[in-house]
């Protein structure tokens, strides 16, 4: 079982994933829902970061240094970094504040200065605000945002025919590496007889609101 699988499977036990009938911010009534802010022991975050870790290695991004966005990213940018050294990657990170500090060191961003090339670490992309913000606060210390990593693509359209993380691609002309995508919930899903009906169930909202990945 190759990493992505082994992370759907983790995110089913910790009940993360879940099947059922889930009503969207978009209002869409989807089969599944996602919650990466349910990764909230030790044992899971260290898990957690492990996939982050190999999403990374294996997309073959050049990067120098970490940046988690508030809120979420922040205990994930920190993780990622652990692990990533813990394979002999060592990477500087930061992570912003909602609101700048005018007192002690100042400023809203906590941890490495930002210089380089910077990936983003985020645990989905929705409407991708957190990205845009993310990028024009790299952009202004003068570093690169050179992609970001999300734990799960959904691969649905937003608002048009492209999905939220097809339009950052577009915007801003960066990768985005997901731990895994709806591809690999269904691959997973067909391997799983005891998920038939979650597996058509998926199916048929993909077939509905998906996008296809090389949009």
């Amino acid at each position: 079982m190759d990493f992505r699988q082994e992370f759907i499977e983790f995110a089913l036990n910790q009940n993360v994933l879940r099947f059922g009938e889930f009503k969207t911010k978009a209002g869409r009534l989807s089969p599944y829902f996602f919650n990466a802010g349910l990764f909230d022991d030790g044992a899971s975050l260290d898990r957690i970061s492990q996939f982050y870790a190999m999403a990374i290695l294996a997309s073959g991004t050049p990067v120098d240094m970490l940046f988690g966005p508030a809120y979420k990213g922040i205990p994930l940018v920190s993780v990622s970094a652990l692990a990533l050294a813990r394979t002999g990657h060592n990477l500087p990170f930061a992570f912003n504040r909602k609101e700048a500090k005018d007192h002690g060191e100042g400023g809203n961003i906590i941890g490495a200065p930002l210089s380089g090339r910077v990936l983003i670490i985020d645990d989905v992309i929705s409407a991708g605000t957190s990205v845009r913000e993310s990028v024009e606060i790299i952009r202004a210390a003068g570093a690169t945002p050179c992609g970001v990593v999300i734990a799960l693509d959904r691969m649905e359209r937003g608002t048009g025919e492209l999905s939220a993380v097809q339009e950052v691609r577009r915007d801003f002309g960066i990768p985005v590496v997901a731990v895994a995508t709806l591809d690999d919930l269904m691959a997973y899903l067909r391997n799983r007889p005891d998920f038939k009906q979650h597996e058509e169930a998926v199916a048929r909202y993909r077939q509905q609101y998906g996008v296809s990945l090389s949009a």
